[in-house]
Order: C-alpha cells, then sequence, then structure tokens
C-alpha cells in the first residue's frame, strides 16, 4: 500500500534499511560503551563513588525527595487538565468576550517560560506583601504553562470532532456548557490521550526546575549530595569524594522510571477504554436456538 508521502520499499530498499538499522545501533551502542569505558576510566564506578547510597539517612533524604516530586507533579498535573478544559472551552465559547479572554491568558502563560513563572511566584510576589511557598509557586507555575498547553491540546480534539456529535446533543435538548462537559470533552480526552500524556512526561520533568527556588526535591538532592566530600562525624567521617557522576545516573534512572510509570498506567488506561468501547458497540450474537428457529 502506497500514500502520497511514502511508498512501500521494494526488496532492495528494505535490505538497505535494514543495513541502516544495524549500523545504526551498532553506532549508539559504540557511543554508550565509549561513555561507560570513560565513566569506570575515570574512577566513577568505584565503591567510594557509590556507598553514599548504603546509608539510611541518605535513603531516607532520597525517598522524601522523590515524594516531594511526585507531589508536585500530582497536583500540578490535576490543575492543569482543570486549567485546560476550562480555557479550552472558554476559547470555544460563543461569546465574544469569554473568546478573547481565554486566548489572552492561554497564549500568555503559553508564551512566558516556566522558570520566570516560578521565580515570579516564589521571588516577585513578596515583593506585594504575597509570600508563597516553594512548593506552591513551582505547582502554580507548572498548572498555568503546561496548562495552557493543555489547553490548545483539547481545544484541537475538540474541533476535530464530527459536527454530527454537538448537533446531536443541541438535538436532545442540552445546553452549551452540557454539551461541552458531558459530549465533547470525554471524547477529546481519549482522542488525545496520547499528547494529553506527554505533555504530562514533560511536566514531571519540569518539576526538576523547582530546585532553583529551593524547593527540596530530586534535582535539589541530587546538587546536595553530588557536592558532598564528607559524610559523618568529625572523628570518624565517611568520604564520598563528592559523587555528582553516580547521583546523577541515580536522579537520572529515578526520573525514567517515573516516566515510563506514567507511559504504562496511560497505555494500560486507553487499552481498557477501548475493550469497554468495543464491548458496548458490539452487537449481541443470537443463540443457536433462535437460528435454528429461523
Amino acid at each position: 500500500m502506497s500514500n502520497v508521502l511514502f511508498d512501500t520499499p521494494g526488496p532492495r530498499a528494505r535490505v538497505r534499511h535494514r543495513l541502516y538499522g544495524v549500523l545504526g545501533v551498532l553506532a549508539v551502542a559504540g557511543l554508550v560503551a565509549f561513555v561507560v569505558w570513560r565513566l569506570a576510566d575515570s574512577g566513577q564506578f568505584t565503591a567510594g563513588k557509590w556507598q553514599w547510597l548504603q546509608y539510611k539517612q541518605v535513603q531516607e533524604s532520597l525517598g522524601r525527595a522523590v515524594l516531594n516530586t511526585v507531589k508536585a507533579f500530582a497536583l500540578g498535573a490535576v490543575l492543569a487538565i482543570v486549567f485546560g478544559a476550562v480555557f479550552a472551552a472558554g476559547r470555544l465559547s460563543e461569546h465574544r468576550a469569554v473568546r478573547v479572554v481565554s486566548a489572552f491568558v492561554v497564549e500568555l502563560f503559553r508564551a512566558i517560560p516556566l522558570l520566570i513563572l516560578m521565580f515570579l511566584f516564589y521571588y516577585g510576589l513578596p515583593v506585594a506583601g504575597i509570600h508563597m511557598t516553594p512548593y506552591f509557586a513551582v505547582v502554580l507555575g507548572l498548572m498555568l504553562y503546561n496548562g495552557s498547553v493543555l489547553a490548545e491540546v483539547f481545544r484541537a480534539g475538540i474541533q476535530a470532532l464530527p459536527k454530527g456529535q454537538s448537533e446531536a446533543a443541541y438535538a436532545l435538548g442540552m445546553r452549551k456548557t452540557q454539551v461541552m462537559v458531558l459530549v465533547l470533552l470525554p471524547q477529546a480526552l481519549r482522542t488525545m490521550l496520547p499528547t494529553i500524556i506527554s505533555q504530562l512526561v514533560v511536566l514531571l520533568k519540569d518539576t526538576a526546575l523547582g530546585f532553583l527556588i529551593t524547593y527540596e526535591e530530586l534535582l535539589n538532592y541530587a546538587r546536595y549530595i553530588g557536592s558532598i566530600y564528607s559524610f559523618g562525624p568529625v572523628e570518624a567521617p565517611v568520604y564520598f569524594y563528592r559523587p555528582i557522576v553516580p547521583t546523577t545516573i541515580v536522579i537520572a534512572a529515578i526520573y525514567i522510571t517515573l516516566c515510563l510509570l506514567l507511559t504504562l498506567l496511560a497505555n494500560r488506561l486507553q487499552r481498557r477504554e477501548r475493550r469497554s468501547r468495543k464491548h458496548i458497540s458490539a452487537p449481541p450474537q443470537p443463540t443457536q436456538a433462535e437460528v435454528a428457529a429461523a
């Protein structure tokens, strides 16, 4: 089968593509092997660089940092989805004033970098007499920036739905708000689920910016551990030798694990939703007795 942008490759093209794939894999593997060799040659895999993971105090602090990251992500994700849904509906409103205000808010917070928003909430608002904890400054920044992006995602998903969906709902006597909340938004959420999950993964990684405003999340703790030379009492110190590379590897592995768990959860929800739709749409099958009677 062919389409406008791509023709099905023939036998020679398939062989050539496989060769390119093998060469690409070998190149990436060689690069990874070189990086690992250089790290091992510089002593980054020695026991002294990794012994910080053995201490209970370090493990507990690392667990609290993971919890703080998850807390900021969870609240920021929920608020961003609500923010996006509300302003997507506002941009699709029949009232021009609502559309203009919603478009202004979405474009404003989508254009401002997230780091500037966090700095503004944590360092700028105290000038006006409004004090905010690092946690709420991070969450508010995540909500406004990612919610603005999600608002455009929701708007595109709603506009991509067939017009017959809303027309049928209006024919049943539903109001504009009911059509949007009960008919259009649920379908848009299902349709745009991969894009929404991608943005939530970005939101999860954006929590790392909180260390710049002293929020005690994973990157903040990684910077602290990576800068320690010795640990423990003065009379019997334990030397960590500033394990910045091992700490970075551990923190990166934790972020990758969290993102994979989020993706797996999204895939599971998507498969479940497909099974439920298949079950609903499947017509009842006649029994053998009904077939024989016919």
